[in-house]
């Protein structure tokens, strides 16, 4: 499953740049190619705005909960065309029904955003507010942008960090597999998919080690945007549909009723801290 934004500098991946030096010319003139035509072929059809979702959700139940999403523009909802089916709202919902409680949500997840923009979401947060639970999607624009692995994993965990901090459990999606973008040609859809594949398990490293739950995205979702890419994405054909978002939140919800301790068994995917080695 993708994220973001390749408009504006290609998706050239951080693979384009870990290549190594004796890299034939005509090798990489072919990925420089294929990125220029993958950036056609997406393009900008969704602006770069996600649908407003925060409200107080189910209010007749009392007792909210209070949930924060951050990240990028898979966190943000760019793709879905109504508010309730942007992740964070999928996510308040699907919370409502299970706790039994109502939801506050507060997204402050910005689209185009790389992990070292995870600092100014949380920075820009009230100085009183207390989340009882931070959902963070991010990665994807990391790898797109060449950003090394440990400099995002570095970010990410001083985000984790900051967040218990505040009093908040934090439940960490890690980078989606860009192998599943089919306007991204071959071999570079290969390469972007190695790539993705380890940002997201030092994401996971990190994560479990700074006391996050972690969902695997690749393997809880993934699948779903290879085998059924048309009903999964959204016009752009990179971000998820209203049905991908559905899918994406049902897959992280576990974790995040785990956070908030409605259920204590996670399905194959995902990871809690201390169970899994680390924390």
């Amino acid at each position: 499953m993708p994220t973001n934004h390749l408009t504006r500098t290609g998706v050239a991946l951080a693979v384009l740049g870990g290549l190594a030096g004796g890299t034939a010319y005509g090798a990489r003139e072919l990925l420089h190619r294929q990125a220029a035509q993958a950036r056609r072929a997406i393009g900008k059809p969704l602006g770069e705005d996600a649908p407003v979702a925060d409200r107080h959700y189910k209010k007749k139940l009392g007792a909210p909960v209070d949930l924060l999403v951050l990240g990028d523009s898979i966190a943000a909802g760019l793709g879905a065309e109504r508010a309730k089916h942007t992740l964070g709202g999928r996510l308040a919902r699907g919370i409502a029904k299970r706790a039994g409680r109502s939801v506050r949500l507060r997204t402050g997840a910005v689209v185009g955003s790389e992990s070292s923009m995870l600092a100014a979401q949380v920075d820009a947060l009230p100085p009183a507010y207390r989340p009882d639970v931070a959902v963070v999607v991010v990665g994807g624009n990391d790898v797109t942008h060449r950003v090394p692995v440990a400099e995002s994993v570095r970010h990410l965990g001083a985000a984790v960090d900051a967040l218990r901090a505040r009093g908040a459990e934090v439940v960490v999606g890690t980078c989606p597999d860009l192998g599943a973008l089919r306007p991204v040609p071959q071999p570079l859809r290969a390469l972007g998919s190695r790539a993705s594949r380890q940002l997201a398990d030092a994401q996971r490293a990190v994560a479990l080690e700074r006391g996050a739950r972690v969902v695997s995205l690749a393997h809880v979702v993934g699948p779903f945007f290879i085998t059924n890419p048309d009903e999964m994405f959204s016009l752009d054909r990179f971000h998820p549909s209203a049905h991908g978002y559905k899918r994406t939140a049902k897959a992280m919800l576990p974790s995040v009723l785990a956070a908030l301790g409605v259920v204590e068994e996670v399905p194959f995917g995902h990871h809690a801290p201390g169970v899994d080695g680390a924390g």
